[in-house]
């Protein structure tokens, strides 16, 4: 009896031990993490993460999806250690770290392009950035905007590009996610949509039937600016060239503050393997993989 109680006890004591080891047990391939992730950027993260984790069995990580706000706030309030996102911190945002020491790992992976869309059936194919811009500054010119989410990335992003504090309260709506967006389009000629490219790209199967009667619009950048020429659309290398007007870039920003998960997957991002998904993924990656071609 008296054998069993001290089994008993010894294994207590080990899961006790296992239980609160957390990330000391992490490495840069093993162990277990949340990151917090735009959700403008689920298509092409979801891929890395599959790729990722199929390579290395023992690593587990778990994306949470969020509007860019709320993205901040899980990652400013410390409950989650990495974020991926569409811009980098901004000095008051990265002094919280600085504040607790902790030194930030930021690593661009890929440029990114804010689409904008309409039905198949809409007479519209192109719009200029000046008219986008009158748009969000009310002059909606019986155009109708739809964007994924009031706290989105893309939303800021525009706002930003037109010098606005706030959404005009008439021709411009926002919804909840990019699907609602796809959705929204493919049953109203009169929208314009404003989405990440890459739920155009790479569609899930209960949206390829509805990105089939969408068309991504050529846009034209402000005169004397590069892309002014004429209307470019989201094309690999329109993105390439800066022709396109409304790209972006993305960003893996690791604040574990030691090695771990984050600056394993960070690594696996900007590695030939990860570069090689975002070539595939349609956006434009970092650093473009190398091809090795044999003549014989």
């Amino acid at each position: 009896m008296m054998i069993k109680r001290s089994i008993s006890l010894v294994l207590m004591i080990v899961g006790f031990i296992r239980c609160n080891s957390g990330d000391n047990d992490q490495s840069a391939t093993v162990g277990a993490t949340q990151i917090v992730v735009d959700e403008s950027l689920e298509p092409i993260v979801e891929d890395q993460l599959i790729v990722f984790e199929s390579s290395y069995p023992r690593a587990s990580i778990k994306a949470i999806y969020k509007p860019e706000v709320q993205l901040l706030n899980s990652f400013l309030n410390d409950s989650v250690d990495i974020a991926i996102m569409s811009r980098q911190l901004r000095p008051q945002e990265a002094s919280r770290f600085e504040k607790r020491n902790i030194k930030l790992r930021v690593n661009r992976f890929a440029i990114d392009a804010i689409a904008l869309v309409a039905n198949a059936a809409s007479p519209d194919t192109t719009i200029t950035v000046e008219e986008l811009v009158r748009i969000l500054q009310g002059n909606t010119q019986g155009r109708r905007l739809v964007f994924d989410n009031a706290n989105s990335s893309t939303v800021r992003y525009l706002k930003e590009l037109a010098g606005v504090q706030q959404l005009p309260s008439e021709g411009v709506y926002a919804l909840k996610s990019n699907p609602e967006v796809i959705r929204h389009v493919h049953n109203n000629t009169g929208a314009i949509g404003v989405i990440g490219v890459n739920w155009i790209k790479q569609p899930t199967e209960e949206l390829e039937p509805l990105v089939e009667n969408i068309k991504i619009l050529g846009v034209r950048n402000i005169p004397g600016k590069k892309g002014s020429d004429k209307f470019y659309k989201p094309s690999q290398s329109n993105l390439a060239l800066g022709l396109y007007p409304l790209s972006r870039e993305l960003y893996i920003i690791n604040a574990q503050g030691g090695p771990g998960l984050g600056t394993g997957f960070a690594s696996f991002l900007a590695g030939e393997r990860g570069q090689r998904i975002v070539l595939k993924s349609g956006l434009l990656p970092d650093s473009i993989p190398s091809r090795e071609i044999i003549i014989k």
